[in-house]
C-alpha cells in the first residue's frame, strides 16, 4: 500500500541482461533505459517505476524471443548518475 511520500513497490534502479545484441534502434521501444551490447548480450538499464512496468518490461522482451539472463535491482549508490530511489532489496 502507497501513502504520501512513499515509493510504489519495486520502483527503483534495474539492470537487465539478455543474450543476443539488441542494437540502437530498439531504444525507442524502451523509452528511459540505456542499451548497452557485447558479448553477445545486451545489458538493459535505467529507472523502473514499479512492479507493473517491470513486468510490462519482461513481457515486451520475452515477445522478442531473446533469452532472458538476469534481473537485478541496484542500489543507486552503485550506479554513476542514477536518480536516487529507495532500495527495495534489503541489501
Amino acid at each position: 500500500m502507497d501513502t504520501a511520500g512513499s515509493t510504489p513497490e519495486g520502483s527503483g534502479w534495474y539492470e537487465i541482461r539478455i543474450q543476443g545484441r539488441l542494437d540502437s534502434r530498439w531504444s525507442a521501444r524502451f523509452a528511459g533505459m540505456t542499451l548497452t551490447t557485447g558479448d553477445g548480450y545486451t545489458l538493459l538499464a535505467g529507472p523502473i517505476v514499479d512492479q507493473a512496468a517491470l513486468h510490462g518490461l519482461l513481457h515486451q522482451l520475452r515477445d522478442l524471443g531473446l533469452p532472458l539472463v538476469s534481473v537485478r535491482q541496484v542500489h543507486t549508490d552503485d550506479v554513476p548518475h542514477a536518480p536516487h530511489h529507495r532500495d527495495t532489496t534489503g541489501a
